[in-house]
């Protein structure tokens, strides 16, 4: 038995004894958003924008945020004590709830929302085994034109995920007419002629919190930055490429289609952006 408490629906229960109805609009159809936040000793990394994240994400499949901010900062710091632990992540989701009738028509007085919160525990990232860097290829983008909802419904990115590994790499560079946009669970940047560049939001892709604080962090320190569209060609010629996930945080990638990025290891900006990212995260964990 397993001693970790989860969030179902205003009770805090173990896990095991967590139950969602098979007629929940998100088993069904996917219907519902998540968000993951990193936490960082007690303290919860951009809690404020990953909370506007989620509820742009609950605006554009219309539905109503079932929690104001203070509300869901309460039950995550009670959640979080009953999973004690350093560097963990809360994982949130928010379905439609179920209905007794399996209809794609929206029911939005008669459906409760299913609201299902769990920790979960992250292992410090190792700098050194980071900077070895990792292998990725480029896949065309065939997903839905509303990338920038964080939405449960993920089976293109499973698929994606699916044809990385089969090309025994760690991940996916996605392209949409030409145009990089992200990764299967992360975002791009490139780094040419000491300038760091992103492409920009759109609904090719998740804005992502990790993103806005690297592109914040490298302002801050005198790193040369552009939002722009990222030509694919440019991927061939970048001296550094990089993926940026609240999981991930900021890893390098050294091989791109079996050929190497730069001198095939992390380049001298990551190096300078990783350290400046982990006395940030040292600061929030002494906060």
């Amino acid at each position: 038995m397993s001693d970790k408490i989860v969030y179902l629906n205003g009770e805090y229960l173990p896990v095991e004894q967590a139950r969602v109805s098979v007629l929940d609009r998100g088993f069904l159809f996917g219907d519902g958003i998540y968000e993951v936040i990193p936490v960082f000793g007690l303290n919860l990394l951009r809690l404020d924008e990953h909370l506007q994240r989620l509820q742009n994400s609950l605006s554009r499949i219309s539905m109503n945020n079932p929690l104001d901010n203070a509300q869901w900062k309460a039950v995550f710091d009670s959640l979080l004590s009953k999973n004690p632990g350093n560097d963990r992540a809360i994982y949130l989701q928010i379905t439609r709830g179920a209905h007794p009738v399996r209809d794609l028509k929206i029911q939005q007085n008669d459906v409760k929302p299913t609201i299902f919160i769990m920790v979960l525990m992250v292992n410090p990232i190792d700098v050194n085994e980071l900077k070895k860097g990792i292998e990725t290829v480029t896949i065309d983008d065939f997903r839905w034109h509303a990338c920038d909802i964080k939405s449960i419904s993920l089976v293109a990115n499973v698929m994606l995920r699916e044809q990385a590994t089969q090309a025994d790499v760690v991940d996916a560079i996605l392209v949409r007419d030409g145009c990089v946009t992200e990764g299967t669970a992360s975002n791009v940047f490139i780094v040419k002629d000491g300038v760091l560049i992103t492409p920009p939001v759109s609904k090719h892709l998740l804005p992502g919190i990790t993103r806005d604080l690297v592109l914040e962090l490298a302002e801050e320190n005198g790193i040369n930055c552009e939002v722009r569209n990222v030509q694919e060609a440019e991927l061939n010629t970048a001296d550094e490429i990089w993926m940026t996930s609240s999981t991930r945080e900021i890893a390098p990638v050294v091989m791109l289609n079996r050929k190497p990025v730069g001198n095939k290891e992390a380049g001298p900006l990551w190096k300078k952006m990783i350290d400046i990212y982990q006395d940030y995260k040292q600061q929030l964990r002494n906060a």
